[in-house]
């Protein structure tokens, strides 16, 4: 088929539709929904019905970074800095020493197994399916309703989010080293030192300014700051990239600071986000299976079944129990950590930089990914919930109903509701509301302004006589709204 604009637009459009309500479907099988997305654009692709005939990794790279910058930062805006605070040092350890363990043995199995290796195709192979997929992982807990006991869910959302900027890292290296043989592997320590460093202090420092030109910057429509957003968040991946750090982490860093702050229309930002992550992660599936060739997966299924075994039995096993037993966690909570660390489309799109640098094998690394990556969510997808159940770390139907990430997810009502009235001399008249810094578990509902109901939002000012219905969790976090509306200098921004 001749590809002109009408035709991409109808195609398009008609993948979408197909592939949200396939994924609808899978959310009842308990398949990720990588699966079908990636089958539907396998089947429009030049090996199926020749709907779409589509072969350039270029093009496909860049559609998916674009995709990646969506996802990593939705999902940073929405990670809750007190849900993941007492898991820190768990999740940053297995994001990083975990994937290097799971990347070095991965490496040296593939080196043994496959004569005509090298030691650094090995562990090409091994850092690229070392990323574990929070999509594919959230996508069955929620559509399930799985709660997990012992921040293990905290743990699992903070190790997806942040160890794509060290596979990432690992895959430009060994990439390099396969390019370049004389290349010293003792020089990937300055670079990793270099580009960390560089991504954390880009992410926090444009996070910072971004809440201020956020907060600041009077636009007229409501809906132009999630466009707003959107800018910073490209800006914060190139120019990172661009000054030789890591981009992927300083999105993550950026995200979760944003996330973690009083933003003006931060509500809407959030859900226009949530949306556009969502088609992203649906464009992102289609693109990679309409890049995946069939005829070259079937030779690789028995090799492939090999290292898909030899990951999720004893690579990933090995490199999440050695990062968390310093912790104390207990073995069931290991146990489940492991086997929940799914592979999905990001492994896939880590496996085209390779390809664009024209690597050997780089053809056949693509596929091997490519199935390992469809063996994992069909096996360890398909039994999220069974193996929770049978280690007994999913908590019972009434209790998950309490849990904060259930209400965070539900937007259930809080607890506690106040009507206060604001005094001629009340110091917040004439401020913003986003400047009151009110806790997180608190918000302005609705506001009563001379016998009108007004809806606010960040930027709205507080008036004299203005009757403000709150809503709170708990009496404590009321207790501070009411000291933020008496002492707005000194409260938390």
């Amino acid at each position: 088929m001749v590809l002109t604009l009408e035709n991409i637009l109808l195609i398009g459009s008609v993948l979408l539709g197909i592939s949200i309500i396939a994924g609808k479907t899978s959310y009842k099988l308990g398949v990720p929904t990588f699966v079908l997305f990636v089958i539907i654009g396998m089947l429009a692709g030049s090996e199926g019905f020749g709907i779409i005939r589509f072969e350039d990794p270029r093009v496909a790279r860049l559609i998916c970074i674009v995709a990646l910058n969506f996802i990593l930062f939705s999902g940073g805006l929405e990670t809750k800095w007190e849900v993941i605070k007492p898991v820190f040092w768990h999740g940053l350890t297995l994001s990083t020493v975990g994937v290097f363990l799971t990347t070095v043995s991965v490496g040296i199995f593939v080196w043994s197994l496959i004569t005509d290796f090298t030691f650094y195709e090995g562990l090409l192979v091994g850092s690229i399916v070392s990323s574990t997929d929070t999509a594919a992982v959230f996508s069955i807990m929620r559509s399930k309703s799985l709660g997990l006991k012992k921040n293990i869910r905290a743990t699992l959302e903070l190790e997806s989010g942040s160890n794509n900027p060290m596979v990432y890292f690992l895959t430009i290296v060994f990439t390099g080293l396969i390019m370049e043989n004389d290349q010293q592997s003792i020089s990937i320590i300055p670079l990793f030192i270099r580009q960390m460093f560089i991504g954390c202090a880009s992410g926090l420092i444009i996070g910072k300014l971004g809440k201020e030109l956020i907060n600041r910057i009077r636009l007229d429509f409501a809906g132009l700051y999630p466009v707003l957003v959107i800018a910073l968040m490209f800006f914060t991946w190139a120019f990172t990239d661009f000054i030789g750090g890591n981009g992927f982490l300083a999105i993550y860093l950026a995200s979760v600071y944003l996330g973690n702050q009083y933003l003006i229309h931060k509500r809407t930002i959030m859900h226009v986000f949530d949306g556009i992550a969502w088609l992203m992660q649906i464009v992102l599936f289609l693109i990679l299976g309409l890049l995946v060739l069939p005829g070259n997966i079937i030779p690789v299924i028995g090799l492939g079944l090999l290292l898909s075994a030899f990951l999720i039995f004893i690579a990933r096993p090995f490199g999440v129990f050695a990062s968390l037993l310093p912790f104390s966690v207990r073995l069931r909570n290991i146990s489940y950590i492991s086997w929940a660390g799914l592979r999905g489309g990001v492994p896939v799109v880590f496996a085209t930089y390779p390809l664009l640098a024209g690597a050997d094998k780089a053809d056949m690394i693509f596929s091997l990914v490519f199935f390992i990556s469809l063996s994992s969510v069909l096996l360890q997808g398909t039994t999220l919930i069974r193996i929770a159940k049978w280690l007994h770390v999913s908590l019972p139907e009434k209790a998950k109903q309490r849990t904060p990430a259930d209400i965070e997810l539900s937007g259930s009502i809080k607890t506690v509701m106040a009507e206060i009235e604001l005094d001629d001399d009340c110091p917040v008249i004439g401020k913003r509301i986003v400047d009151l810094g009110f806790p997180r578990s608190a918000f302005i509902t609705v506001i009563k302004r001379r016998g009108e109901y007004i809806t606010p939002s960040g930027s709205t000012l507080l008036e004299a006589k203005d009757k403000l219905v709150i809503l709170a969790e708990t009496a404590e976090s009321l207790s501070r709204v009411y000291s933020c509306l008496q002492h707005p200098e000194s409260s938390t921004r």
